[in-house]
């Protein structure tokens, strides 16, 4: 079932009144707004117990093996399975479009990405790749243990790929998420330096599968709405009501920050670094058992690596220029994790039942706090 059409019965968060920070997003407020970055997505929904997907995200419309962008990985927390990453830091590089999919999953989804790979053109003679899978945890909606994704799964997202707007929330890899105790999945956003500052783009996506006490632009959402990490414990202080949220804040997300900007892997693994602040503001405290893991790469052209290169010739930004990316990054995760619940639908499966925010209450929380407009 590929991922194609947006539900109109939900808000992104630009709809709603909330537009973090000072930038502007770009002409989709997506990661596809950076140049040649292109997402394809399935969502597999099977019988009553399978509710999970895959999210692929390529670098470039190119044979990223043969020609690769440099990439950094941050770990906020690192309870999860990101499968490559540590290649990516040792070489400061990607060799392989990204896939996000469920716990269970990530190795069925590399080795399909693997096999697909060795089939493009010019891969004839490749004897080792480094395929880049992340994940996050669907198993209270989706039969984990069944591990439904596929090869044929995993073809559809590579091959369905594309630019533009990017379906958001209950859909691919966020099929079966659920993020500060409500649904959550799959978020995007972008950021458009003013030309003073370079111009350049930043895009963020984001699979949102955690918990905390949910916070949208600074309006105390998740307390207003009585749904937070430790409400239980807090109710036993006679702080307030026992509530249905996990109790410890437990999850995981995983976010992917491109640009365009021309970037080395070391200032991309600082601008990776700063992912954590844009979920931060969101309300996650990194817990425990989250997983909370950053990519970022750059396509610019001045950095692009040739996988035969003896010698690499780059212009890239120096450290005094990389503020303004810092903060659009920042602003763009924050918008992509609220586009991620807002836009995500209630989802039921595997015996469960996981209810979409509703947009009317956090609606009225945020006219509250002075953040939205009353609505007309």
């Amino acid at each position: 079932m590929p991922a194609t059409a947006r539900d109109d019965t939900r808000l992104r968060a630009r709809d709603l009144g909330v537009a973090p920070g000072i930038f502007a997003p770009g002409k989709h407020n997506a990661i596809t707004d950076v140049a040649d970055v292109r997402v394809g997505q399935v969502t597999l929904k099977e019988g009553d117990t399978v509710r999970t997907g895959v999210t692929a995200i390529f670098p470039h419309s190119g044979n990223a093996y043969r020609s690769r962008v440099p990439a950094a990985v941050h770990v906020g927390n690192g309870f999860g399975k990101f499968i490559g990453s540590t290649q990516v830091n040792e070489l400061g590089e990607l060799e392989t479009p990204i896939l996000l999919t469920c716990t269970l999953c990530v190795w069925k989804a590399a080795d399909a990405m693997a096999a697909w790979m060795l089939d493009q053109p010019d891969m004839h003679q490749v004897r080792s790749l480094n395929v880049v899978v992340g994940e996050t945890n669907d198993g209270g909606l989706n039969d984990i243990r069944a591990r439904p994704v596929t090869a044929a799964a995993v073809r559809t997202a590579l091959e369905s790929a594309a630019s533009g707007a990017v379906q958001e929330g209950s859909v691919g890899a966020g099929t079966g998420t659920v993020a500060f105790g409500w649904k959550g999945g799959i978020g995007t956003s972008s950021r458009v330096l003013p030309a003073s500052l370079g111009g350049w783009t930043v895009g963020v996506l984001v699979q949102s599968n955690f918990g905390g006490v949910l916070q949208v632009s600074g309006a105390p959402v998740g307390r207003e709405l009585e749904r937070y990490a430790f409400q239980n414990a807090v109710a036993l202080q006679g702080n307030g009501q026992p509530g249905a949220a996990d109790d410890r804040g437990d999850g995981s997300i995983i976010i992917i920050i491109a640009t365009d900007a021309p970037l080395g892997d070391r200032n991309l693994r600082r601008l990776a670094s700063r992912g954590m602040m844009g979920l931060g503001r969101t309300g996650s405290s990194a817990s425990n058992g989250s997983g909370d893991y950053v990519l970022a790469f750059s396509t610019a052209a001045s950095v692009r690596r040739a996988f035969d290169a003896t010698r690499l010739e780059t212009s890239e930004l120096a450290n005094e220029q990389m503020s303004g990316v810092f903060q659009a990054s920042v602003e763009a995760v924050e918008e992509a994790i609220y586009n991620s619940i807002f836009m995500a639908t209630t989802v039921s499966g595997n015996g469960k039942t996981v209810e979409a925010i509703p947009l009317d209450r956090v609606r009225e929380v945020l006219q509250r706090y002075g953040i939205a407009p009353p609505k007309h």
